[in-house]
């Protein structure tokens, strides 16, 4: 060691000042490098994702369900019958899709280095996560996360966390997200009708999406994921809210000003997407609006980016028909822009934080899905919250998700006015 640092010193002694100027430029550059690329962020890939699809079983008539909804809490608005307890109901739901998931993809269960799990309002202990690793076996040291109260749009929070966590993990590493939202045990059963409107929308359902830094077998790239959260504002935070009625009934209350509320959330992750996405000369435009809204305090009509241009497929939350036609007007969208949520509605109801899959199933389903096609997925939440996620496609599926496998060529229908 002693030599080679007197064999240095004699080097950069002799050497001219040309060479110590470039040995200095070397060393520089090599530093520069290698902070660059242990500061890069690696891209994330979906490597493949499952819908649930409830047995025929687990279904009655609407008449039966009608005639007994008020006699017996057997079954949901679907007409899927219910579960003694909430957990069979998540068991059936998260198992169903995660051995889909893993029959698609053939992962080793030592892979999964993460595992996240969100559903809004069971929250069980153990927790549902914990619930999966005793089922599947998963490795001690695995980063186990759940979320809960987060709504309709935890799904894409939990891809965003796995996301940044897999920025950290081996090359190697996996990230198991599954999104359910459990009906049983949380059906409203008074008389307030703006509690009553969720029995009629929330279904069963479930997703499961596994995600990796390598680009090997992957679907799609995930580009970006955007967060919102408008919590500070009080209609915000109070336009969806599990609580108790006037006759201290548990349920789910939406404001009348949910769809308003959605509107300003969505704006608001608009102003936070554009830039990312959108070609200079609409970013410039965008931006001189947003100036001159701030400069006359907001009297100005705001400037909304034809998104048309920037995406090939929209998932907008199937939340319900009033929020697919806000954003569909908000955004200037057409019709066949929203109807993988219009259909997804129809046939699957409000799976919550999971219908943005969905509806990524029913483009694919359909043959639509092509390599490089960009995908926008939109999710609204209590809080309230409007994240995105953006999607690039890199190997479309080469066949139907089970969820609507033997039902697509079905789709699209027109739908009534009433849904």
């Amino acid at each position: 060691m002693v030599l080679l640092q007197d064999n240095l010193f004699f080097i950069w002694h002799d050497a001219s000042g040309n060479i110590r100027l470039f040995l200095i430029f070397l060393c520089i550059a090599t530093m520069t490098t290698l902070l660059y690329l242990m500061s890069r962020s690696r891209t994330v890939y979906i490597v493949d994702y499952a819908c649930f699809r409830p047995d025929s079983n687990y279904r009655i008539s609407k008449a039966a369900w009608i005639e007994n909804i008020h006699h017996s809490r057997s079954c949901d608005d679907s007409g899927h019958l219910r579960f003694l307890t909430p957990r069979a109901e998540a068991e059936l739901s998260i198992f169903t899709t995660i051995d889909d998931l893993l029959v698609k993809t053939s992962i080793n269960l030592n892979a999964i280095a993460i595992l996240i799990v969100n559903c809004g309002i069971f929250s069980p202990t153990p927790s549902l996560a914990d619930m999966i690793m005793r089922r599947y076996k998963l490795r001690d040291n695995i980063c186990n996360v759940q979320l809960s109260g987060m709504g309709c749009s935890a799904g894409l929070i939990a891809m965003g966390l796995a996301k940044d966590l897999l920025q950290n993990s081996p090359s190697s590493a996996h990230a198991l997200v599954v999104s359910t939202e459990i009906l049983t045990g949380t059906y409203y059963t008074g008389r307030k009708r703006e509690m009553q409107l969720t029995n009629m929308l929330i279904r069963m359902g479930g997703s499961a999406v596994l995600l990796s830094t390598s680009s090997d077998k992957a679907r799609f790239e995930v580009a970006n994921v955007v967060r919102n959260c408008t919590s500070s504002q009080d209609s915000a935070y109070r336009c969806v809210s599990y609580e108790e009625d006037d006759e201290g009934i548990l349920g789910l209350n939406l404001s009348k000003d949910l769809v308003d509320v959605a509107g300003k959330a969505l704006g608001a992750n608009i102003t936070t997407v554009g830039p990312l996405i959108l070609p200079l000369s609409v970013k410039i435009a965008f931006l001189l609006s947003f100036i001159s809204r701030k400069v006359l305090s907001g009297t100005m009509k705001p400037y909304v980016p034809d998104f048309r241009k920037a995406f090939e497929h929209m998932c907008v939350h199937a939340g319900g028909r009033a929020v697919i036609d806000a954003v569909q007007r908000s955004l200037g969208l057409l019709d066949e822009h929203v109807e993988p949520s219009r259909m997804t509605l129809h046939k699957f109801g409000n799976t919550s934080s999971s219908s943005v899959w969905y509806e990524l199933a029913y483009s694919e389903a359909k043959g639509r899905m092509r390599k490089g096609d960009r995908v926008w997925m939109i999710g609204f939440g209590s809080g309230y919250k409007c994240n995105s996620a953006v999607l690039k496609c890199t190997q479309p599926a080469k066949s139907a998700d089970k969820a609507w496998q033997d039902c697509i060529n079905r789709y699209p229908i027109d739908v009534p006015k009433e849904v």
